[in-house]
């Protein structure tokens, strides 16, 4: 009948249990022999095993080893990385963004780069053991091209309350109009104009330094002794 479930039913009598154990042990026997099958196979073809076991533990090992090579080769090049103004000019947004993201790990920042559509004026975040969380709005202009208050307001506004950041700064190859230098100082959000950028950049000048950033313990004790 359709849809009738299979039960397996319980030997009766002693000829059913009898056939049942000549099953069983039939059964077991042939697992012990598939067993002993598998075990021969394996004593036979353990140097083969062995050898392709040890083979890619090297191989593993060599390719841990390459990368490793790679990023002390890359934090060597980033630690003594330098760049012009004139490189900076003729970058790009983008080529500029990642730029910035290369000086702060030069500077021993763990940053990204995340400028993109939507960013909320955040296009580099780098993270400090002692300093804490930097946001970096990356403002690229023609030569002496100005940036303006509301650039600020902007970052100061979504810098804390969207990214987390316990500093905010904004980077131009170009100058920042006096209205937007002074809101920036007033409200607690960091410059870094052309001349800047050169001690930076150019210089080799870390960053903490050329704005003298305070460690996070002595910000938040300025906070409370101004509130």
């Amino acid at each position: 009948m359709a849809g009738r479930a299979f039960r397996l039913r319980r030997p009766r009598g002693r000829s059913e249990q009898t056939a049942a154990a000549v099953v069983a042990c039939a059964a077991l026997w042939l697992l012990a022999r598939l067993a002993a099958a598998t075990w021969q196979a394996a004593v036979r073809a353990w140097p083969w095993l062995a050898a392709l076991g040890a083979a890619a533990v090297l191989a593993g090992a060599w390719r841990l080893l390459r990368e490793a090579r790679a990023r002390r080769a890359r934090a060597r090049a980033l630690a003594r990385l330098r760049l012009t103004l004139a490189q900076i000019d003729a970058m790009d947004d983008r080529a500029f963004e990642w730029a910035l993201r290369d000086l702060l790990v030069r500077d021993g920042w763990t940053a990204r780069q995340v400028g993109r559509h939507g960013d909320q004026a955040a296009d580099v975040i780098g993270q400090d053991r002692r300093r804490g969380r930097i946001v970096v709005q990356a403002k690229h202009t023609k030569i002496a091209g100005k940036v303006g208050a509301p650039v600020m307001y902007q970052v100061k506004g979504t810098a804390g309350p969207v990214h987390g950041a316990d500093i905010a700064v904004v980077v131009t190859n170009g100058f920042f109009t006096r209205d937007a230098r002074a809101w920036g100082e007033r409200h607690h959000v960091q410059w870094v104009d052309r001349d800047r950028l050169r001690s930076w950049a150019e210089h080799g000048i870390h960053l903490q330094d050329v704005l003298g950033l305070p460690g996070r313990a002595a910000r938040r004790a300025a906070r409370r002794r101004a509130a």
